[in-house]
């Protein structure tokens, strides 16, 4: 296993915290409007995010979530062909600068939701949650799931084979929270059934899970099966935990919730011992902004001394 930690593109001191505590590995969304640049299908540009990691030290080892407009390809509207071959050139860039893996979701119209991010938990600290009974989700629907599905198909067979040809793992995030339809749009990566589906469309090196277990546990699904059906497809795991049903959950700290964590590192490296992992949604601990919840520093510091505390106890491989 390789523990990373998700940093922001530019260097701040995330990257240098980051270092401090031994982490190796960074992942990173690359998308215009956060690095002031062209997006990663322009090589130049991702060639600067890449080479600034690893002045840093760090192996630049993925990139995460959008990282341009998705909605022509994720709806299937006109121009998407051309956003295809964008999305092609990005991964072959990929593979060129070596990087290795791309975390990648098919939420349409609306990304991760919460409906609160002010709730309590230990100590005061802040974190989300979502209630369906908090939104008017009676809203006249955008797209069918049916639609979604043969969207997410032809974007399968449109980049898979630019993925294998660059060697760049695939790994895709389910809907969170895994509700459908959500505002309006559906949404099909609610369940595990939905991934066997997925993963039965093709058996390709390059196609596999970004395994978010908090996101499974909400869907009602027992993650301590999951990992050893899906074992070596699951190329990234998502370390979190929540509390409550797929309708109305709550983040927790990593160590507070109702999941055997230390089990889950266990069975994680039994059966997908060459993924990366890294903390997710860590609350906002004190004197931290709650403006960009669930992506704060302190409760990662916590959350890697958690993880590394684990893995070492465990006399886990990890890197």
């Amino acid at each position: 296993m390789k523990l990373g930690l998700m940093l922001p593109v530019k260097p701040d001191l995330q990257w240098t915290l980051a270092s401090q505590l031994g982490v190796k590995y960074a992942v990173t969304k690359a998308a215009p409007e956060l690095s002031g640049m062209n997006d990663p299908s322009d090589y130049d540009a991702l060639k600067i995010v890449r080479d600034r990691f690893a002045e840093a030290g760090f192996e630049l080892y993925a990139l995460e979530g959008d990282e341009f407009d998705m909605s022509r390809i994720k709806l299937g509207l006109p121009g998407r062909d051309e956003d295809l071959e964008k999305y092609r050139k990005m991964l072959l860039n990929m593979g060129r600068l070596g990087l290795k893996l791309l975390c990648y979701n098919f939420m349409v119209g609306v990304g991760w939701f919460r409906s609160r991010n002010d709730l309590k938990e230990r100590g005061g600290a802040l974190t989300s949650g979502f209630d369906i009974r908090e939104i008017d989700n009676n809203i006249e629907l955008k797209i069918t799931e049916e639609q979604v599905w043969k969207n997410y198909e032809y974007f399968l067979k449109a980049v898979l084979p630019a993925a294998e040809e660059a060697g760049v793992k695939l790994g895709l995030h389910p809907d969170d929270p895994p509700v459908s339809p959500l505002l309006g749009y559906s949404r099909i990566l609610t369940s595990a059934d939905a991934y066997r589906k997925v993963m039965a469309m093709n058996s390709s090196p390059s196609h596999g899970i970004t395994f978010c277990q908090a996101t499974f546990r909400a869907m009602g699904e027992d993650v301590f099966k999951l990992i050893p059906e899906f074992g070596k497809r699951i190329f990234f795991l998502h370390f979190r935990d929540v509390t409550g049903t797929r309708d109305n959950f709550r983040e927790t700290f990593h160590d507070n919730g109702p999941t055997d964590m230390a089990e889950l590192l266990k069975v994680a490296e039994k059966y997908a011992p060459d993924c990366l992992v890294r903390p997710d949604h860590t609350p906002t601990m004190a004197g931290e902004s709650n403006e960009k919840f669930g992506y704060t520093m302190q409760g990662n510091l916590f959350a890697v001394g958690y993880i590394k505390g684990i893995l070492d106890a465990q006399k886990a491989n990890y890197q």
